[in-house]
């Protein structure tokens, strides 16, 4: 019995190590709320509620002149027209996320100004200071993952 024990959490060990949640705190519904660093650390977006939803705007850019006009970066990949000239500080992209009560934050979208694209989205705690977002079309499978910083 006792080497049974031991194999399973030797098992248990060997999962988490290898890429399974180890973060298992219950989280709180604003505890989203603030701001954060994005992984190539290039912007800041200000997470902000709005009613019962949850929305992220640019606060900061690392690089706040387009380096061919010297004016403010704009949104020139947004495919609406009307919208490529306005700023990119200040952009809302993420939009309309809703907490499900228990570690996720989900039924959003997140803009990608990047590519001028908007992806279904959802978020988690990675730890307490990394906030896993997965931007996905369709499916969560067919995506992509980005972990954010937490900033003060």
């Amino acid at each position: 019995m006792q080497k049974i024990v031991s194999f399973l959490f030797v098992i248990l060990a060997l999962g988490n190590a290898a890429g399974g949640k180890v973060y298992a705190q219950k989280h709180k519904t604003d505890d989203i709320l603030g701001t954060w660093l994005n992984e190539e650390r290039t912007a800041k977006v200000q997470v902000y509620k709005e009613g019962n939803k949850y929305f992220g705007k640019i606060v900061w850019l690392k690089e706040t002149l387009d380096k061919v006009t010297g004016k403010p970066r704009t949104d020139n990949l947004n495919p609406d027209e009307k919208l490529k000239n306005q700023p990119l500080m200040g952009l809302i992209m993420l939009k309309n996320f809703v907490f499900d009560g228990d570690d996720e934050w989900n039924k959003g979208t997140i803009y990608d100004p990047k590519n001028g694209k908007t992806y279904s989205c959802y978020m988690h705690f990675e730890t307490e200071q990394i906030l896993k977002i997965r931007g996905y079309i369709g499916i969560s499978w067919l995506g992509r993952t980005t972990n954010w910083f937490k900033t003060y």
